[in-house]
């Protein structure tokens, strides 16, 4: 039923690949099902980061270009909120607009895809690897400097295609997308987080509306997990605070254990020469504490010398 509150249509925009429409449709029935009187429909849009495919995401300007046309939606009032892999997400939002709900996390982990090689370990020296992510490309390089990364672009049928095709002999994606989508069976291998560190907030579907829309943001609050929405709290203060985006090789990755929120960070060079790991953990009982604790654990990256890697 419709409370006073909530509105009694939802329009959900949001990219047009696949995987975009799976998470918004993902959300769209779970909308449904808390609120059966309130109709909940898709505006599918095209945005910059879709359009331009034959350029590296860090030369166009950065990931943020996959949402720039969604938010345009909701400040011109077509959409009331947008659904977006948070790792897709800049740290710092326009001003009046604010994440409202962080779902249940899928798989963080990295995925190694191949047609011959069952992981990284079996690729040959000068084996092409590709990948879209300057985070993966920095790992790989210090794991293996002979390897070739080259550039992959496109939706995840895309990338897959040009590994059928023969242009790679293995990719690297998000595992989270590719279970999503049913291509679960595809993964080679995945690769744990000490092979290669996953990118903040990877993993996680973040629901973005305008900060004016309290009946928005009260209809998305059922579908908040708290487990997740602290994690990926500290990853992203980790990450504004060392000035993380899509020019800088930067992971981080938080999970509870032990009672505390235990979170590692990574700082890189491109070519992969120089790597700079850390972790810390604390009893973390709401977000002001995630926060403090990616804000810590950016301070001991900074004390030792982290700033020449990010510019700061």
């Amino acid at each position: 039923m419709v409370s006073a509150l909530t509105p009694r249509r939802l329009v959900i925009a949001t990219r047009e690949s696949a995987l975009a429409l799976w998470q918004a449709r993902h959300v769209r029935d779970r909308l449904a099902a808390l609120y059966p009187d309130c109709e909940v429909a898709l505006l599918g849009l095209t945005t910059q980061g879709d359009r331009i495919l034959d350029q590296p995401l860090a030369a166009i300007g950065g990931k943020g270009l996959f949402i720039k046309e969604l938010e345009a939606a909701m400040a011109e009032g077509r959409a009331d909120l947008a659904v977006h892999s948070l790792k897709d997400v800049p740290m710092d939002l326009p001003a009046g607009f604010t994440l409202a709900a962080i779902t249940a996390r899928e798989d963080p982990r990295d995925a190694f895809v191949s047609v011959h090689y069952l992981d990284l370990a079996q690729l040959p020296g000068g084996a092409r690897v590709g990948t879209s992510s300057l985070r993966r490309e920095a790992q790989l390089r210090e794991r293996d400097p002979l390897l070739q990364i080259e550039p992959l672009r496109g939706n995840v049928n895309t990338r897959l295609r040009k590994l059928d095709e023969g242009q790679y002999d293995a990719i690297v994606l998000a595992a989270a997308g590719l279970k999503r989508l049913g291509f679960g069976a595809r993964i080679a291998a995945l690769l744990d987080p000490e092979e290669s560190l996953p990118a903040v907030g990877q993993g996680a579907l973040a629901l973005e509306c305008r900060s004016d829309r309290p009946d928005v943001v009260a209809a998305l609050a059922p579908l908040v997990d708290v487990e997740t929405t602290r994690a990926v709290t500290a990853e992203r203060a980790f990450s504004r605070a060392l000035a993380g985006s899509c020019h800088t090789p930067l992971a981080a990755h938080a999970v509870s254990r032990h009672g505390e929120l235990w979170l590692r960070g990574l700082l890189a060079s491109r070519d992969g020469r120089e790597v700079m790991r850390g972790d810390r953990s604390a009893p973390v009982a709401g977000v002001d504490a995630a926060e403090a604790l990616g804000l810590a654990l950016a301070d001991e990256f900074l004390a030792r010398g982290a700033g020449r890697l990010c510019g700061l």
